[in-house]
């Protein structure tokens, strides 16, 4: 079985590139993978879907 989460990440913060690599980086060490990634019409937000196996 699969769980997910859901992301956001605000696209115009200076050094929020830097910061959110190393939250996925971080998501990654627990086992999350990325899924999908989607930019929020007329918002500078994008979301990231992230995917693990249910029992770790």
């Amino acid at each position: 079985m699969k769980e997910y989460k859901i992301i956001k990440q605000k696209a115009k913060l200076r050094n929020s590139d830097g910061d959110f690599e190393d939250e996925l980086n971080s998501l990654a060490r627990e086992g999350w993978i990325v899924k999908s990634s989607v930019a929020i019409n007329g918002s500078s937000y994008f979301k990231v879907i992230l995917e693990r196996d249910k029992n770790r």
